[in-house]
């Protein structure tokens, strides 16, 4: 049952829990008991909006920057990614497979902003060998949500 509350909630975290219960055909108190017991566990981190910042005044600059990190003896990439993690500029850490090791999101006001975060910062985090940036330049899909309409999909695919 929690997986199918947790998918709901990922199609639309402003559900009510009236209306995953009615979804779902079980009882509201218990829809509640399980988010709760979620949340508690830490399941459930946060529950977020997925804007269009193409569609409001908000001038920042994201770029994607691979790392390639030499991990610690008894804590792998951990040490490095929790690092990295508590930066206000990150907006998300993952390890990965293939040619990097780490990808991290970053945002800022200004290219030069990141830019210099990155060289400033990011670089000289012990155990990081080497960045790759690639500045995002327009975003069309966040979290399974599309961010245009089906006018503007016709236009880019021409």
């Amino acid at each position: 049952m929690n997986t199918r509350i947790l998918k709901l909630l990922e199609e639309n975290a402003r559900l009510t829990n009236a209306e995953i219960a009615t979804a779902l055909g079980i009882d509201e108190q218990e829809v509640a008991g399980s988010i709760a017991e979620m949340e508690a566990d830490g399941i459930i981190r946060a529950y977020k909006g997925v804007i269009n910042r193409e569609r409001i005044d908000d001038s920042s600059v994201s770029a994607i920057i691979e790392l390639k990190v030499v991990p610690k003896a008894g804590f792998g990439f951990d040490e490095v990614a929790r690092s990295i993690a508590g930066y206000e500029e990150v907006e998300s850490v993952s390890l990965m497979s293939g040619a990097c090791d780490l990808r991290v999101v970053v945002t800022g006001k200004t290219f030069h902003e990141v830019s210099s975060f990155v060289a400033n910062e990011l670089a000289f985090i012990d155990g990081v060998t080497s960045t790759s940036t690639q500045f995002i330049m327009k975003r069309y899909k966040e979290f399974g949500t599309t961010l245009f309409t089906s006018d503007e999909r016709d236009a880019i695919s021409l």
